[in-house]
């Protein structure tokens, strides 16, 4: 008997192999869309002057994967291609598929912004990328649907958590702007 985990991994990775182009679009959604989050992370600190948001997300994002890890240790969930499941568009290594470290990856990054005033509506524009990213990943064989409503929980819990504490953070964001004149030669 399937868990209701696994049924709707099968109600959305059926639709897998039986369109190229849409077979396609998933993968470059489902591999690649963290490398737009990168690009606009690093467009939010360098060119938009939004350095307190991209600082606050990218420390949501590690926070994030460092949650993964924890729970890593503790809990361990096949991937669908090893329980037999499926269809997989792309190759993957045999570990762990809870939480999914892609969409913690996106979503963190997403939420963190969409909790920041300034930044409340490239956020929510994340948050729906990063949830269309979630389920490419299931889409393409690589994860169960718990896994990306797991790290969007995840994510939730990091974003909140480095906003919650952000007053905290100041010192160390100010340690990265000294670093960053440093690199670049800007006067102080």
């Amino acid at each position: 008997m399937l868990s209701l985990n696994q049924e709707i991994f099968i109600s959305i990775n059926s639709l897998a192999g039986e369109d190229r182009l849409m077979d396609m679009i998933a993968i470059v959604i489902g591999e690649y869309l963290p490398y737009l989050f990168i690009i606009i992370e690093v467009w939010l600190y360098f060119f938009a002057k939004y350095k307190k948001e991209a600082l606050l997300a990218f420390y949501s994002m590690l926070l994030g994967l460092g949650i993964n890890q924890l729970i890593g240790l503790i809990y361990s969930h096949p991937r669908p291609f090893m329980d037999s499941l499926g269809r997989t568009l792309v190759s993957h290594t045999a570990e762990n598929s809870f939480p999914s470290d892609h969409t913690t990856f996106m979503a963190s990054i997403a939420f963190a912004l969409l909790f920041m005033k300034n930044s409340r509506k490239l956020g929510l524009f994340l948050v729906i990328f990063a949830t269309i990213g979630g389920l490419c990943r299931v889409y393409i064989g690589v994860h169960y649907p718990f896994d990306i409503l797991g790290s969007l929980v995840v994510s939730l819990i990091s974003s909140y958590t480095i906003f919650a504490f952000s007053p905290y953070l100041e010192p160390l964001n100010k340690l990265v702007y000294r670093v960053e004149n440093l690199i670049f030669r800007k006067k102080l």
